[in-house]
Formats: C-alpha cells, sequence, structure tokens
C-alpha cells in the first residue's frame, strides 16, 4: 500500500467506514506480522502483541495526525509491544529442572515472620524474667554464679579464692542455687 492511499484509509476508518478498516488491517498486516516475527516472540505471545497493535491502533485512530504514515506508527507500536513482552519474559524463566521446582522458598512467609516475632518475644520476656528472679537470689548466690558464668570459666581453686569459698563447697552451692532460681521460675511460669 502506498501512502496516500494508507492516509485515506484511515480518514474513511476515523469517519466509521468498516470497509475502509478492513483494508486497512489487510493491508498492514504483513508490516505487523514482520515486524513481530522479528522479535523471535513464541506464537502465544505473537499473536497477543499482533492484536495489542491493532487495539491500540483502533483506540488512537482519531489521533494519528499523520494519517499517511499509519504504517510508520504501527511498526514502532508493534516494535514496543514486542519489547514490553521480551522485557516480562527475562523476568519469568520457564524450567523443567526438578531441583529448581522442589526448592523451598527461602523467603519467609508473614505467618512465619509473625509467629518468630512472638517467640522472640517470649523469649524475650523469659530472659526478662530469669533476670529478675536472679536478682531475688542471695548475694553469696548472685556472686557465685557470677563468677562461674564467667568466659573462660575460672577454676574452683581462683573462685574459692575469689569469694572466699570451700573448693569442696563450691559445686554443692552451685546447684542449690540454681535449683533456687529454676523453682523460682518455675513457679512464675517461665520454664
Amino acid at each position: 500500500m502506498d501512502r496516500a492511499d494508507v492516509g485515506a484509509l484511515v480518514q474513511s476508518a476515523v469517519d466509521g467506514d468498516a470497509a475502509a478498516w478492513k483494508a486497512l488491517v489487510e493491508g498492514l498486516s504483513p508490516l505487523v506480522w514482520s515486524v513481530v516475527r522479528a522479535h523471535r516472540l513464541g506464537d502465544a505471545d505473537a499473536h497477543e502483541v499482533y492484536q495489542t497493535v491493532w487495539f491500540r491502533f483502533a483506540q488512537h485512530l482519531g489521533r494519528i495526525r499523520e494519517p499517511e504514515k499509519a504504517g510508520s506508527w504501527l511498526a514502532s507500536t508493534a516494535r514496543h509491544e514486542c519489547l514490553k513482552v521480551l522485557k516480562s519474559l527475562r523476568r519469568l524463566t520457564v524450567t523443567n529442572d526438578p531441583q529448581l521446582l522442589d526448592r523451598v522458598s527461602e523467603d519467609r512467609t508473614p505467618e512465619q515472620s509473625v509467629l518468630d516475632s512472638e517467640e522472640a518475644a517470649a523469649e524475650s520476656e523469659r530472659i526478662r524474667w530469669m533476670w529478675q528472679e536472679f536478682e531475688e537470689l542471695g548475694e553469696r548466690c548472685r556472686q557465685l554464679l557470677r563468677v562461674l558464668m564467667a568466659s573462660p570459666p575460672p577454676s574452683y581453686q581462683e573462685v574459692s579464692a575469689a569469694l572466699g569459698i570451700a573448693v569442696g563447697s563450691i559445686g554443692p552451692l552451685r546447684q542449690r542455687c540454681l535449683r533456687r532460681l529454676r523453682d523460682r521460675l518455675d513457679a512464675r511460669g517461665a520454664l
């Protein structure tokens, strides 16, 4: 089709002439298909682009300033639509690799995030209660447990020298202090 014919057909199609519209589609479809095929899209995507191009052309038919250049408009729109499809396909990669398909998502679900948050809050509360109950123990128990929690842990001889407790009494005293702490936490429902 030459440009003058295209321009006249566009004007007639704008005026509602169905035969002009049909002549435009028949005359310019090979141009649209050539652009679409040049982008090597799959059949479904190619047909989708073809239909989208003609839909956009119909939407803009009355606003095309240079009707004789409708072929250029269609080719440009076809190219643009093909590039949009290709860009979206890059984000989506089709695979039949069973290792990828069976992979568990590393993203946390909202439910899992809520559960983790609740667990962290509960753990934080248990730790707070533990320190409150620790502070309620006698001074001798607090001193002994603090010294024994040091990193690296001191030898019983060093504990004995620091706290003035006989080496043989450190183990039994430690057990009594920990049992008292456990009983206090158990009574509070923290264990």
